[in-house]
């Protein structure tokens, strides 16, 4: 190979990595302003007719959704693997988180209004997620092993990263009294107006990745036989799992502390707004300072995966998130919440990362993109329950804080089944990786 050629190499790689990288940037838009601090507190506030029925019919919706991506991802991962368009696939459901997204400008401060809204998230929640699918199982394909803790630790920091940005952006452009751009408070068009803001931060910053040409090289197949031979696929896999004991009990560790998160997630700021009665502002500033602690978080953490395994990692960060989250159970004033507030954001990035770059290394090479698909699975599969258990027990409780509690429990059971799970046997060591 010509000495050019070798130079270009390395930075024709680094380009399509910032270009994967830059993917999670885009869609940490959606959930930071709609799944979390802004659209779902609005929901809870101003459309539904109170918060604990707003919270249960939430906790439903996010829980149906993640039961279709439970079910979904895997046949989506085995289809792509397959010869299936998975370029055209992620372009998809792109646009439709995108269409979605956008859509919620017309839902006004009106319980009339509840379902149509609800439809809306439920369904750019499982473009969103499924979309997810293809874009984690691109890493192994894209990063030196070496360095696959690293790639996977600063695309969740970017993340966090572009949700800081994004959420600086609705506060100071849109919700703030002295905002740049002023817009009617009646109907809301102040908040509303973030939501379109969302919509396209997502297509933007999505697009580098869409226009790689990844598929180009790659065997295409009709769709049909994409689709039988994808599902033969999973079903060969599903059989032959006891072949993978330890990555099998990673995928089960992971199901509940993921399940946990995805919970954390998807009712911060209804959490937020219902007890400790926080308007739109004060939960865009709480969702700035929680991204920002949680990038750093992502960053700092992705060294340590690199250098002492993704495991040790995980267990360090759920140990943080058991901590400050039974803290936040029982704290009354709003600066208690704000400080173990960051803190738990310190240990959320680490968690999810870190549990990409541990099957990305333990991972047969032969059955890597198969094991993603399950990886997706483990996400999903209970994803319905935590949002449900929340939603439920805050209905029968009466009260938020005992509904957030299964978040808690969720953690330590994945805790406590990755110490059944040994460290993932790295292809390339702290000094191969630079």
């Amino acid at each position: 190979m010509p000495a050019d050629l070798r130079r270009d190499r390395p930075r024709r790689e680094t380009a399509r990595l910032f270009a994967w990288a830059l993917y999670d940037w885009a869609n940490s838009a959606y959930f930071a302003l709609i799944q979390t601090f802004v659209f779902a507190a609005y929901f809870t506030r101003q459309i539904a007719p109170d918060p604990n029925l707003g919270t249960t019919l939430w906790g439903n919706t996010i829980a149906a959704a993640g039961l279709l991506v439970a079910l979904g991802g895997p046949v989506l991962g085995a289809l792509a693997d397959r010869g299936g368009p998975r370029r055209l696939l992620l372009i998809g459901l792109t646009l439709v988180a995108v269409v979605t997204t956008a859509s919620l400008w017309f839902i006004g401060p009106d319980s009339s209004l509840l379902i149509p809204a609800l439809l809306l998230v439920g369904l750019g929640t499982l473009a969103v997620e499924l979309a997810i699918v293809l874009y984690n199982a691109m890493l192994p394909a894209l990063a030196p092993a070496a360095r696959i803790g690293r790639w996977s630790g600063w695309g969740w920091g970017l993340g966090y990263a572009g949700g800081v940005a994004c959420l600086v952006i609705a506060l100071f452009g849109f919700v703030r009294p002295d905002a740049v751009l002023q817009l009617p408070r009646e109907g809301a068009e102040h908040v509303r107006a973030t939501f379109l803001l969302t919509a396209v931060w997502f297509l933007i910053f999505a697009l580098p990745l869409l226009s790689l040409s990844s598929d180009a090289a790659e065997p295409r197949q009709p769709l049909g036989r994409a689709i039988r031979e994808g599902l033969g696929q999973l079903a060969s896999t599903l059989r032959n799992l006891r072949r993978y004991g330890s990555v099998v009990r990673f995928l089960l560790a992971r199901m509940f502390y993921v399940d946990g998160l995805a919970t954390l997630f998807a009712f911060g700021g209804v959490y937020a707004a219902g007890t400790f009665a926080m308007t739109e502002q004060d939960i865009l500033l709480f969702g700035i300072l929680l991204n920002v602690t949680a990038g750093v978080g992502a960053a700092v953490f992705a060294w340590l995966d690199d250098w002492f395994g993704p495991r040790t990692t995980i267990l360090l960060s759920l140990t943080g998130l058991i901590l400050f989250g039974t803290l936040i159970l029982f704290v009354e004033s709003q600066l208690a919440f704000w400080v173990l507030g960051s803190a738990i954001g310190v240990f959320v990035g680490p968690a999810q990362a870190a549990g990409r770059s541990y099957l990305a290394h333990a991972a047969p090479p032969a059955q890597r993109t198969e094991l993603f698909g399950l990886f997706a699975l483990s996400g999903k599969a209970t994803a319905f329950l935590g949002p449900l258990l929340v939603g439920w027990l805050t209905w029968l409780a009466g009260s938020q804080r005992v509904g957030m509690s299964v978040i808690v429990v969720f953690f330590v059971l994945g805790f406590l089944l990755l110490l059944t799970v040994p460290e993932a046997r790295r292809a390339g060591s702290a000094s191969e990786a630079g």
